[in-house]
């Protein structure tokens, strides 16, 4: 029948995979500011400092510049919240608060991110996506850090972004 119509299949497939297809609706996404949770010896004695912060900060950056470069995600802005966010404490423990705090946003997804120091050159990252309707996970990541430091957060950032959370977030 192609052949009818002056065309062979590969012009016929040419055509159909250069027709435009719908773009799936971008997803609210509500991302946390990455926190830390000190469980090495010096935690009671080193408090974080500002590179602490800094490197936290670069890290929420990489993983909000992921969501926008590669896939239909409008990140939410979780700032608003942060009087719940402080009240609730580490986001890794709250029972799933992040869920009903980025519900409350407009988010349908919420993501947090927690840096572990394990020692000071040995870290875990743990990058976590929540659906807010119902708290249960859509996708996470995990990787140990070692032998680096705080400014190798965002480097781990970028790494589970790219082989782990956006892998999952795909598959949803």
């Amino acid at each position: 029948m192609a052949r009818k119509f002056g065309l062979s299949l590969c012009s016929l497939l040419a055509v159909l995979a250069a027709a435009p297809v719908a773009a799936q609706p971008a997803k609210d996404i509500v991302v946390f500011d990455f926190q830390m949770m000190d469980s090495s010896a010096a935690a009671g004695i080193i408090p974080p400092d500002e590179l602490d912060e800094k490197y936290l900060a670069e890290a929420t950056e990489v993983a909000k510049s992921y969501l926008r470069a590669k896939g239909p995600y409008k990140i939410v802005d979780a700032k608003p919240a942060s009087a719940d966010v402080a009240k609730a404490g580490t986001l890794l423990n709250c029972n799933g608060c992040e869920a009903r705090i980025a519900s409350k946003l407009g988010g349908e997804l919420a993501m947090t991110g927690i840096v572990n120091r394990i020692s000071r050159t040995e870290y875990e990252m743990l990058i976590r996506v929540v659906d807010t309707g119902t708290g249960a996970r859509v996708t996470a990541g995990y990787t140990g850090l070692r032998m680096g430091a705080n400014y190798s957060w965002p480097r781990g950032a970028k790494w589970l972004m790219e082989r782990r959370v956006m892998a999952g977030l795909s598959d949803n």
